[in-house]
């Protein structure tokens, strides 16, 4: 059975609700933290990173709280929270299979 569009995040969606995990941030920040938490291995651009937020806020995961000019900040709600921990949980259980079947399958 096909998964719903945002059931399991993309590895750039994933970062984005990391950062926004840690605090309210712009854009521009979240690309920053991305960029330097992955050591430059996910590099999110403009038009990736606005169609993220837009999805995101229309599922209410963020919630724009400051608009200074252009710049707008967003933070992580309660709904967002939990996909954020659920993908996280998911995705441990991946790494868990991977090493199980390394270590235990011939």
């Amino acid at each position: 059975m096909p998964k719903k569009a945002m059931e399991i995040l993309t590895e750039s969606m994933f970062y984005v609700l990391m950062a926004f995990s840690k605090k309210p941030m712009c854009g521009i920040d979240v690309a920053d933290y991305i960029e330097k938490r992955t050591k430059g291995r996910v590099v999110i651009g403009p038009a990736t990173l606005y169609t993220i937020l837009g999805k995101f806020e229309k599922e209410k995961w963020i919630k724009e709280t400051e608009v200074e000019g252009r710049k707008r900040t967003y933070r992580i709600t309660e709904k967002g929270l939990t996909a954020y921990e659920q993908e996280v949980t998911r995705l441990q259980q991946c790494v868990k299979d991977a090493n199980d079947a390394f270590l235990y399958e011939e």
